[in-house]
């Protein structure tokens, strides 16, 4: 997949696969590429060339309507209207089951703002709407843009437990991406990614292996080192 803005090659030639079932982390610093390989996935980017098959559809194609789920950066729901209004709204929208908007509201625990107004919600429970808002549509992929960014420790950990609930529990595939490399420990599998290229796919344990480092923070600064000596062999 090649992805070009303007006159800036976002994404040259990156090649990857997501395995199904698995919480799969994409981290790598703000400005990598990492969105731009998520809005890819959901259809929503325009690639220069190459392919991009999710659940062996077309990225962005209709059949996947009900199959995949998107959760931006910025809260996508309502401010004005409670958490239940919003997914209700949502869930119409998809032509899920009424049904669904209970599950999802249980599935991010927020049963006791259910009637609140997402305005007076704090960012955490915000994102945890956001979060819901894709769940209603029981979606078998999970695309997740930094959901947990400006979350303190006590929310992020509730949300990536939540996160390998619905991939070990239910079968859901989690993308999730991060600049903040500690949540790599909470992956099945990583992908790290700077400049718009793979520097590694492996597992946290074999990632360490490979490059001797006790964390995935140093992990990453020496295959960037790697890469800057190897550019032909970084991969």
């Amino acid at each position: 997949m090649h992805v070009v803005r303007g006159e800036r090659v976002v994404l040259p030639d990156l090649s990857v696969t997501v395995p199904t079932g698995q919480v799969v982390g994409l981290l790598g610093p703000s400005g990598g590429g990492k969105s731009t390989l998520m809005r890819a996935i959901v259809g929503v980017q325009q690639v220069e060339s190459g392919e991009v098959t999710v659940l062996g559809e077309p990225a962005g194609s209709s059949a996947l309507r009900h199959r995949v789920g998107y959760v931006t950066q910025s809260p996508s729901v309502y401010a004005d209207l409670s958490v239940r209004h919003n997914l209700a709204y949502f869930a119409k929208v998809l032509g899920a089951p009424k049904d669904s908007v209970d599950r999802a509201i249980d599935a991010v625990d927020l049963r006791s703002h259910a009637d609140s107004s997402v305005g007076t919600l704090s960012g955490g429970e915000r994102s945890r709407v956001s979060l819901a808002a894709a769940l209603v549509g029981d979606p078998e992929l999970l695309v997740l843009d930094e959901p947990t960014v400006g979350l303190d420790p006590v929310l992020r950990r509730d949300l990536w437990n939540l996160f390998k609930r619905l991939a070990h529990e239910q079968g859901r595939t989690l993308f999730v991406s991060s600049h903040v490399m500690d949540e790599a420990t909470r992956c099945d599998r990583l992908l790290l990614l700077r400049d718009g290229e793979i520097l590694s796919d492996s597992t946290l344990p074999e990632l360490l292996r490979r490059t001797g480092a006790p964390d995935a923070e140093q992990a990453f600064l020496a295959l960037v080192d790697e890469a800057a000596a190897n550019p032909r062999e970084a991969r």
